[in-house]
């Protein structure tokens, strides 16, 4: 078996998510695992180095899959995306070991947040960053995201109430930027629980306008609870932007 891996790039505002799911075929999974298999005329299954929700995007998502034939990958790259919808781009592709699993493999994530913190809404970005009218104050935010870092049990900040698997991660950097008018908060760690970075948004916006003190963030990692953390930001303003092995 042939082993490859892509880097694939994608706008999920109209996609139920990643992850192929039996009730529908409109997901970035599903339709990668439809048109690749159609062009290679063999099933393929391709695995993604994690699941994105429903209206998330993605910069740099990794894939990989296993085939019983070589494939000229310039040649893949440049016929694939004359199928693929417009909204679905394989960015580059390489041959690599067998034992290459994108999400297995994954040493490193690294999301992005943008935030529309202008005095006036960006009608370009509609889709692409959550629009907060109130003022936030990002020095606080930095403070509190500092106090997130580290190795900890994170289950505070999981969507899934019924996780059973091990909920220890660790989160290396969180760094916040200011760019006109938009608030952008970039998540480093070697991975991260379903919603986490939306609720840790919502978290450090609640800093970000007075609703929560800034030396709580230890509080809620300790609460193991998902009733103590913020509430969870929208999809639209998350990108999976890199992934390292």
């Amino acid at each position: 078996m042939y082993n490859y891996k892509m880097t694939i790039s994608y706008d999920g505002t109209r996609y139920n998510g990643w992850q192929r799911q039996g009730n529908t075929d409109n997901t970035i999974q599903g339709k990668l695992n439809e048109i690749v298999s159609k062009y290679l005329d063999e099933d393929v299954d391709v695995a993604g180095s994690g699941r994105t929700d429903r209206g998330v995007h993605a910069k740099g998502q990794v894939a990989s899959f296993k085939v019983k034939k070589q494939i000229d990958t310039e040649r893949f790259v440049k016929e694939i995306n004359t199928y693929l919808p417009l909204d679905i781009r394989v960015l580059d592709m390489k041959e690599v070991d067998e034992r290459f699993h994108a999400r297995l493999s994954a040493l490193s994530k690294t999301y992005k947040y943008v935030i529309d913190n202008g005095e006036i809404l960006d009608v370009f970005s509609r889709k692409y960053a959550y629009r907060f009218a109130d003022k936030l104050n990002v020095e606080k935010m930095r403070t509190a995201a500092r106090l997130l870092l580290g190795t900890n049990d994170y289950i505070s900040f999981c969507g899934n109430k019924h996780f059973k698997k091990s909920s220890i991660r660790t989160v290396t950097d969180i760094d916040i930027s200011e760019d006109n008018g938009k608030v952008i908060i970039a998540y480093t760690g070697d991975g991260f629980l379903q919603n986490m970075v939306r609720i840790m948004t919502g978290t450090l916006i609640e800093v970000g306008v007075g609703k929560r003190n800034v030396d709580s963030m230890k509080e809620i990692i300790n609460a193991k609870s998902r009733d103590a953390a913020g509430f969870m930001a929208p999809p639209e303003g998350l990108f999976l932007c890199e992934v390292k092995y």
